[in-house]
């Protein structure tokens, strides 16, 4: 599990949470994957839905959610042949909005 020891106000972190935090940051670095989690940080769309929206490629799209369902930001469900997608960590998108609100504050 997480053994982490309390170094004065900072955590020593074990490798897989080094892992899961650069992972996460890696998600965050890309545009195309910040302007899908800002799209479902809303509602929930299917990958038609976000690619019209976005202006993207279906193939684009299926594969930034399948590395942002790998990394459990966005979560999925099927309707008939249709998979909706939307956020999965209220975290990362409280961390995101944040950069947004730090990127556009005068």
């Amino acid at each position: 599990m997480n053994e982490e020891k309390i170094v004065g106000n900072a955590q020593q972190l074990d490798e897989e949470t080094l892992f899961v935090v650069s992972q996460t940051f890696k998600a965050l670095s890309d545009p195309t994957r910040i302007r899908i989690l800002n799209l479902l940080c809303v509602e929930e769309h299917s990958v038609n839905d976000i690619a019209d929206t976005l202006n993207l490629s279906q193939s684009t799209v299926s594969h930034q959610l399948r590395f942002l369902k790998n990394l459990r930001l966005v979560k999925f469900r099927r309707e008939g042949t249709t998979m909706y997608y939307s956020e999965d960590d209220h975290h990362i998108m409280n961390l995101l909005a944040q950069a947004i609100e730090h990127a556009t504050h005068s």
